[in-house]
């Protein structure tokens, strides 16, 4: 069931919940998403970022998704993840999303919010909702990339006064806030400060929030994330990791000289996302 980013966030609010965002550049991760949702009754959000272009093009990829969506048992929003231009999120609403985020998080103030009007008129024309992004979490989206370090000084945290004059201009759906995620791999226990989520939802008249660099996060600051006011929380690289390593588990289960078929990993792949995802949405979902 094909449903826009405002009516699965409408879901998330009356439920007092989080949705899961999950990536999903591939079939695999696709089938093992929407496959996780069903299976627990819950809505669920299927993501493409511009980032993951060179693995497979949206143009191809996006109308899978949308295929996919519309055929599932249960809520199912399409959604363009880090859109960094204008044009590119044409292409995903040209394609059926049915939500796209606009992240103008390294741009100065002005311009993000800008861009992030025109996000929002374009979207307008399909129905379609929008997120944006108002702070920074660092690491990559800032462009450092070096994993070896344990502090990111690059992150900027929302500030919750200027996230409600940002939300009331621009006519944005979710605000994607930095209060303490990072993308990627956590090298240190993440500390995160609810305190800016509580204050966005105060000051932005109750906007969805949404958390960014959900994987590798604790289940009690999930929880506690959500009951501050988290709608939406962005799930991939621990999902990724996850199917490498059934891969490699896989590999360590021939004998010596035995073939290995690629259609053998990718099945053991699948199974290891699907029951990682499982595990994500009940967390979200504050079922355990």
């Amino acid at each position: 069931m094909l449903v826009t980013l405002k009516e699965i966030l409408l879901i998330a609010e009356e439920r007092q919940i989080a949705v899961g965002a999950f990536n999903t550049p591939g079939l695999e991760s696709l089938q093992a998403v929407i496959g996780a949702a069903q299976e627990l009754s819950l809505p669920v959000i299927i993501q493409f970022a511009q980032c993951h272009e060179p693995w497979i093009p949206l143009s191809v990829i996006g109308k899978i998704m949308v295929d996919h969506a519309k055929e599932a048992k249960v809520p199912v929003c399409v959604h363009l993840d880090h859109g960094e231009t204008l044009p590119y999120l044409q292409q995903a609403l040209d394609i059926g999303f049915t939500g796209i985020m606009y992240d103008g998080s390294t741009l100065s103030y002005e311009e993000n919010l800008e861009n992030t009007k025109k996000a929002v008129e374009m979207a307008a024309k399909t129905g379609a909702g929008v997120e944006a992004e108002l702070g920074s979490m660092g690491k990559r989206e800032s462009g450092s990339g070096d994993e070896s370090k344990t502090e990111d000084d690059t992150k900027i945290y929302t500030d919750p006064v200027q996230a409600k004059r940002f939300v009331r201009e621009s006519g944005i759906d979710a605000l994607a806030c930095s209060f303490g995620t990072t993308h990627g791999i956590y090298l240190t226990q993440p500390k995160l400060d609810f305190e800016v989520v509580r204050g966005v939802r105060r000051e932005a008249e109750n906007i969805p929030v949404v958390m960014h660099g959900g994987s590798g996060v604790g289940k009690d600051d999930f929880h506690a994330a959500i009951k501050a006011g988290v709608r939406k929380v962005n799930y991939f690289t621990y999902m990724d990791k996850s199917a490498g390593v059934a891969c490699a588990d896989y590999l360590k289960t021939l004998k010596e000289g035995e073939p290995v078929f690629f259609s053998s990993m990718v099945m053991e792949a699948q199974r290891a996302m699907k029951e990682n995802v499982k595990e994500a949405m009940k967390t979200f979902a504050l079922m355990d």
